[in-house]
Formats: C-alpha cells, structure tokens, sequence
C-alpha cells in the first residue's frame, strides 16, 4: 500500500541525485563508449554485457551509465559500495545470484562503487561468481585500476575510461535541470544570466554532480525579486560553489596561461612570477598553474636538472596541504626554480619518438634471453647480469626489427650533458 511519505526520499534527493539520466538517450558525453553502435552501447541494448569496470573522473557519468544498464536490463540487479561492504555482503549476493540463475534463469548485475577500495580477500571471493557467470560484475572508480586493484579481476573484466566532461555536456545537463518540471528546477520562476551559467560550466571542471549541487544552492538560498523570480548572477553563481569567478574574459584567461607556459620554457622568472600571480588575482584556480609547472619541469627542463621535478612536486603537494596565502611560498620557489634550470625537451622528444614506433611498426618479440625465466619449461640463457660486469655491458635491449633505433638523444644543457658523458665514457672503456 502506498503512503504518504513513497516519494519523499526521491523528492528530498540532491538535485544530481534526481537528475541521473534514466535511458542512454538522455546521458551526457562520452560518446567514445556509448555512442551510436559502439560495442558498450550495443551490449547493453541486448542484456549481453559482460563484466566490467568504469574509470575516470568524478561526475563524468560512471554511476549513472551503470544505473541506466539496471534500467535497460532484464535481469536482477545489486548495488553495493566497496566502502562500507565487506565479504559477508558479497557471499550473500552472490548465493541469491545463484539461486536465481538455477531457480528462474535470471542473470544479476552487481554494481560495485569505489571498487579500488576492496582489498584482495574481497576481491577473491567473487572471482569464481565472475568466471561462472553467476555474476556480471560492474566496478565504478576514479582510481585506475591497472594500478588500484588486484590483477585478478582486472584480467577478468573489460576495461572502460570515462573522459572528464567537456563544457557543452556540462552546459546541456545544467539546461536539462532548469527547465525539467518534474525533477529539476522548472517549477521555480528562475534565471540564470549567461554569465553565472558559464561560471558554474567553468567552476565545476567537467563535474557535473557539483554543477547540479551548485545550481540547486543558488537557487533555493536566493530571494525572489517582488514579482517572485529568482535571478542567479554571476556573483551568486560564485558564492554557490565556492570558486571565485574569473575578473577577465575567457580569451584573456588562456592568453595569461599561455604567456605563464611561454614565460617558463623561456627562464624568465621575473615573467613567470607576474602572470601567475595575474591568474591567481583573476579568480584562477592555483592548482592549474602548480599542474602546468609539473609538466613543463619535466617537458621543458627534463633531464638537462631532473630535480626540477622533485621541486615542482613538492610544491604541488605544499600547496594541497597549505593553501592560500601561505602555499604561494612553495609555489613561487618552484616557479623560480623551473625557470632558472637549464632546458631539454629531450624527454618529450623521446616520448613522441617512441610513441610513433609502437603505434605504426609491428610488434615484435622479445629477444631469447630478455624473456621471464620463470615458469618457463626450457631454460632461458644467454642473460648478460650488468653487475657482473661493473655496471653496465654491451647487450640488445631491443627486438632485432628496432635494435638501432634511438628514442632518446640527449641534450647538451646542464647535467644532462655530464650524464651522456658518463654514457659514452663507459662504453669506451668497456671497448678497450
């Protein structure tokens, strides 16, 4: 019998909460995955998909694809969250899913949040439900997890990435909640000046659950004007999600970080120093320059000083636990570090090198005596130990259809130039 209080955890739900998408024709962005006839899309169209596992940023749509293929699906379907869930919980899901695959031929789908966070004793108690098929296992996490989960069931489950939403998703799910009557915002009197619609796209960083949570903020704590409508500006649409809005408009913003990116691979401190503090004053988010100083210590100074990116790290992880004002004081070291360190794009070269080789020249073996020697039945020889020979030895690295390619060619600048040295040195001596 239905009472009075059926809808109410719905209705009192977050505004992200209430606006999950319900079918694949209302999700938002990654069309790499579910777009028109991918191979995801298709399987769940046809109640075929197989274990699983989502992985990518926050409010990209992980949880919600998963809820759409419980809506879409025939079969039984479970949720649960590796955080508060243990072995018992999964047991017991797994002897229901087996007494309805023998009972009634109904598959169950077990949705797994935060899947990172199960250890191996969790993680093994479903393997043999997994390779059975009394379960489709769908993990949802933000962690990778080639490096955040057991390879067991990483090997048994196929791997999607879910890619940070761009703008226009974030844009269209913000519409999508404003003018929604039944579970959104329609029903108010509301306005949202293009101004604060672009802050809260810009704010929320491809998040669209703090977008939504922000909007709904702004909108219930605001007072409507005397003919009862609510206008949101861009000064609420600031306060609503806590990021200072930008001062300059969106060209001047990427000019200033580009002229920081230029000012560094220049070694011009003084430069670097001023346009990072202009983007700070403008409403900038700090990390964005302390991210951009990591890769540049790495693509413009690189080996020529690898401590640059010791320094550019640290700074990164300063800040995280300092915070304004006080966390400008590493960053700011760091800044002055990068650009006062001698310069080598040689790792990024290296990097374009090796990347256009493994994507257009077939793969090869590995050399006899490269290969794992355990598990092996034959005996694997032929292995040259470098520390037997004081270090280092002449020895092919390399498949023989690549032995003579060069992937990294060092500079001549700062240590880098001592460290090729060193290389050549050896060698030399060894050849003696």
């Amino acid at each position: 019998m239905n009472t009075l209080f059926d809808n109410l955890p719905q209705k009192s739900a977050p505004l992200a909460e209430r606006m999950r998408p319900t079918s694949l024709d209302d999700f938002v962005g990654q069309s790499h995955i579910v777009g028109k006839g991918s191979l995801l899309r298709r399987a769940i169209m046809t109640d075929t998909l197989g274990s699983c596992i989502f992985y990518g940023p926050p409010g990209c749509g992980k949880t919600t694809l998963a809820n759409i293929i419980a809506n879409t699906t025939s079969s039984r379907f479970v949720k649960l969250n590796a955080v508060s869930s243990g072995i018992a919980e999964a047991k017991k899901v797994i002897d229901e899913a087996k007494t309805e695959l023998e009972l009634y031929g109904t598959k169950t789908y077990l949705l797994l949040d935060e899947c990172h966070r199960w250890n191996k004793a969790q993680s093994d108690c479903m393997l043999a439900a997994i390779e059975q098929g009394h379960v489709v296992f769908i993990g949802s996490t933000t962690e990778n997890p080639f490096v955040s989960m057991t390879k067991a069931i990483v090997s048994r489950c196929r791997i999607f990435e879910f890619k940070k939403l761009s703008d226009d998703d974030v844009t269209k799910a913000i519409e999508r909640a404003i003018n929604d009557t039944v579970d959104g915002l329609g029903n108010y009197d509301l306005t949202v000046t293009p101004k604060a619609l672009s802050h809260f796209v810009w704010a929320s960083d491809g998040d669209v659950r703090v977008a939504l949570n922000a909007l709904e903020l702004a909108c219930c704590s605001t007072t409507p004007d005397k003919d009862g409508k609510i206008v949101i500006d861009e000064e609420i649409a600031s306060q609503s999600i806590q990021k200072k809005a930008l001062c300059v408009d969106e060209s001047l913003y990427y000019d200033m970080i580009s002229a920081f990116c230029k000012s560094l691979r220049g070694s011009d401190s003084d430069a670097a120093l001023y346009w990072a503090e202009r983007l700070i004053q403008a409403g900038c988010d700090p990390m964005l320059i302390l991210r951009r100083l990591v890769v540049h210590s790495s693509e413009d100074v690189g080996m020529a000083d690898p401590r640059a990116l010791v320094v550019a790290t640290s700074a990164l992880t300063a800040f995280k636990n300092l915070g304004l004002p006080e966390g400008k004081i590493p960053m700011y070291e760091a800044i002055i570090y990068v650009c006062e360190a001698p310069k080598s794009n040689s790792v990024v070269r290296a990097k374009y090198a090796v990347e256009e080789t493994v994507a257009t020249k077939s793969d090869d073996e590995v050399p006899y005596y490269l290969r794992d020697a355990n598990y092996k039945l034959e005996k694997v020889e032929g292995y040259k130990y470098p520390h037997d020979f004081g270090g280092w030895v002449e020895q092919q690295y390399l498949p023989d259809s690549l032995k003579d390619e060069k992937f990294y060619e060092p500079s001549d600048n700062g240590e880098e130039r001592g460290m090729f040295r060193s290389k050549i040195e050896k060698k030399i001596k060894k050849n003696r």
